[in-house]
């Protein structure tokens, strides 16, 4: 312990929940898709050895408290009670003794449901809303159940579905499962349960938020009433466990709603629709005497949802203030999560603001962050970049439930940065039969991946950058200040080269790749901005001349296109003090898949908050002297004053070779992605070489 920072000292001092003692002050909050009985199993939930591991890695490298991510009393597939399993439970009996061997505790999270915010498929949408198909799929799969809340309402994901509303028969059912299934959980060595949750807009948060509960039986209208159900779950559970066994309550201090499906940006003055301040403080100390241990808290729901799973867009410890504020009003230990900075956190630990500090992705990214912060080499830590790509890339947009694919929405907690990451059985490091001198070209985020996991493979590697740095268009998406984690990224990955025995040479531009000594060649030389066939495109800015400082522009921009960086440059130029107009063709912005609506919801609120000029369905005719023209849905023609425009409008594959033979091709060189398909796409042919 000597080689801990002083600034980090506090967050390593141990702490009780209730008799339980934990040996620090960093807890490793639950994540869907961590859960130890599976999630989204076609099978049934069964115990999850990739989550045991994961947790197990973790443990060995001294987190202090594991929360594993939600576990549903009742399989979503075919209908069967967690408790029905006691075969998982002698697994989990088995996994707790190595847990317990490393010091950590661990407790396990298990949910009443999602009600309007299960994350609703395009795929599983039209079985529920034709009743003789919802029949026909109820054996399988019990939407209904799925879907049942307080009272019916839209669906957050899918508005045009009606959730049900759930009956008394089935909250009874439900306490009865906390109770039955968490004493399951103690006889197996798990030293607590959390309830998920009076938090993010779930189950039991939209009973006791009295815009999503207008029930008038005893779980509705009165504040007892709307958190009964919360308070009966934790009686039930130490009826049945004991009054000292630890149950701990995911917990949100705010809802931070402005409407349905509308959330509040940070500092934004606003009316509070959901929890507000005054009611949280009341709930807190009504939920700590019906028996909770402790909150696990930060703020929103899925109609604010960036603040439960903050983007890169919002400030680091955006939550702290809240929960610091709700820790005044009860007696039981308060953690706090959301982007929390690790110094930031041990000095509000220290200061009694908040008794430990929540953190979740940084787990996903690198398992070792804990140890290397222990150790002083905080520069070796990967950095989250909060992009959601791999661990919750539930997308949608207007019209349009959860657009993800099946096996993503099948396959959260994995991550854009580390592939092994809930996915070791498919991606992991062995060394390679035989070593080749393998030339990898272009020093973007995939040509950096591919060069680090080749040099461990064995193989010697040549990396070539036709520019003077390292970072290829990353350089250009980390511009931003909002990037910082970006801009860190990026350092990281050199750095990790420099441990590598890996040849770097920079302004090396290859032209022809018969000209190099390699046995095989890797390349990753990025993609190249498409050109419209509009009017004056030519006097335009590219979006990556913007990022990089190599154009000004005036105060009116016009930014054509409305998609992900489109957006992020309109952001950024509103924060600059310039006046962004946004020109986009789809009908709503960021359609893509793959991007979390955690982040483009943020991006949409923002825009509608702050007055931003949005054009949706809309095209661009002509670029001109002063200002442009555009074409609406309608056919209608129309002038837009501005000073400059910004081309946003998407990017073509630039390999300078063809793929076959020897000569691989990876990243946006072969297919135009995001950093997961990146990163993923070099191991998926790194490993074969």
């Amino acid at each position: 312990m000597n080689t801990i920072n002083e600034k980090y000292q506090a967050l390593f001092t141990p702490w009780k929940i209730g008799n339980v003692e934990i040996k620090n002050r960093i807890v490793m909050c639950p994540m869907g898709g961590t859960s130890l009985f599976g999630w989204f199993e076609i099978g049934g939930c069964h115990f999850d050895k990739e989550a045991a591991k994961l947790f197990l890695e973790r443990a060995n490298n001294n987190v202090g408290l594991i929360i594993p991510g939600i576990a549903p009393l009742r399989d979503t597939f075919f209908g069967k009670w967690l408790w029905q399993n006691p075969k998982m439970f002698d697994e989990l009996r088995e996994f707790m003794d190595e847990i317990h061997k490393t010091g950590a505790k661990l407790f396990v999270q298990l949910t009443a449901g999602m009600g309007r915010s299960w994350a609703i498929t395009e795929l599983v949408a039209p079985l529920h809303k034709n009743k003789f198909t919802r029949a026909l799929v109820k054996p399988i799969i019990d939407t209904s159940h799925e879907l049942a809340c307080p009272s019916p309402q839209p669906s957050r994901w899918a508005h045009d579905i009606i959730c049900p509303e759930m009956t008394t028969h089935q909250i009874h059912e439900i306490i009865e499962a906390f109770a039955k299934t968490a004493k399951l959980c103690r006889d197996a060595g798990v030293d607590g349960v959390e309830i998920h949750a009076v938090h993010e807009g779930y189950l039991l948060d939209q009973f006791a938020i009295e815009f999503f509960n207008k029930r008038t039986d005893d779980y509705g209208g009165s504040f007892e009433n709307r958190y009964r159900f919360a308070a009966e779950v934790v009686k039930a559970i130490k009826k049945e466990c004991g009054s000292d066994y630890p149950v701990s309550l995911r917990y949100s201090v705010e809802s931070k709603m402005k409407g349905f499906c509308e959330g509040a940006m940070p500092g934004e003055e606003y009316t509070e629709v959901g929890r507000s301040m005054a009611e949280s403080e009341r709930a807190a100390k009504y939920l700590q005497d019906a028996g909770y241990d402790m909150l696990n808290a930060d703020n929103g729901a899925y109609d604010s949802w960036y603040w439960a799973h903050p983007p890169v867009y919002m400030p680091e410890n955006c939550n702290l203030a809240d929960v610091a504020h709700i820790k005044k009003f009860v007696d039981i230990p308060v953690v706090c999560a959301g982007r929390m900075d690790a110094e930031v956190g041990a000095r509000a630990v220290a200061d009694g603001l908040i008794d430990a500090v929540g953190v979740a992705r940084q787990f996903l990214v690198d398992p070792e962050w804990i140890t290397k912060m222990i150790e002083d080499r905080m520069e070796e830590i990967k950095p989250c970049i909060c992009c959601h790509a791999g661990c919750f890339n539930f997308s949608s947009s207007k019209g349009h439930a959860n657009t993800q694919d099946l096996t993503d929405t099948m396959g959260l907690a994995r991550c854009a940065l580390n592939p092994e990451t809930m996915q070791s059985k498919k991606y992991s490091v062995k060394k390679a039969k035989k070593q080749k001198k393998v030339a990898v070209i272009g020093g973007g985020i995939g040509g950096m991946e591919a060069a680090i996991l080749l040099s461990k493979r064995g193989h010697t590697v040549t990396l070539y950058e036709k520019s003077e740095r390292l970072g290829g268009v990353f350089v250009a998406a980390a511009a931003p200040d909002f990037k910082e984690k970006d801009k860190a990224l990026i350092s990281w990955y050199i750095r990790e080269l420099s441990k590598h025995p890996i040849e770097v040479k920079l302004g090396a531009e290859i032209t022809d790749i018969k000209t190099l000594d390699a046995d095989e060649i890797v390349i990753a030389t990025g993609a190249v901005a498409k050109k419209i066939p509009v009017k004056g495109a030519d006097t335009a800015v590219e979006a990556i001349d913007y990022l990089l400082g190599k154009a000004e522009v005036g105060n009116k921009v016009a930014v054509i296109g409305g998609g992900l960086t489109g957006c992020e440059i309109a952001y950024d130029l509103y924060r600059k003090g310039k006046t962004p107009v946004i020109i986009e063709m789809q009908d709503d912005l960021i359609t893509g898949k793959g991007i979390c609506l955690a982040n483009t919801s943020y991006l949409r609120d923002f825009f509608k908050t702050n007055k931003v000029e949005v054009h949706l369905e809309t095209s661009l005719c002509e670029i001109r002297d002063g200002g442009i023209t555009v074409k609406d849905k309608d056919g209608k023609e129309f002038g837009i004053d501005t000073d400059s425009v910004i081309l946003s409008v998407g990017y073509n594959p630039a390999p300078i070779a063809k793929k076959g033979g020897k000569v691989h091709i990876i990243g946006d060189a072969s297919k135009v992605g995001n950093l997961r398909t990146v990163i993923w796409g070099a191991w998926d042919v790194c490993m074969k070489i």
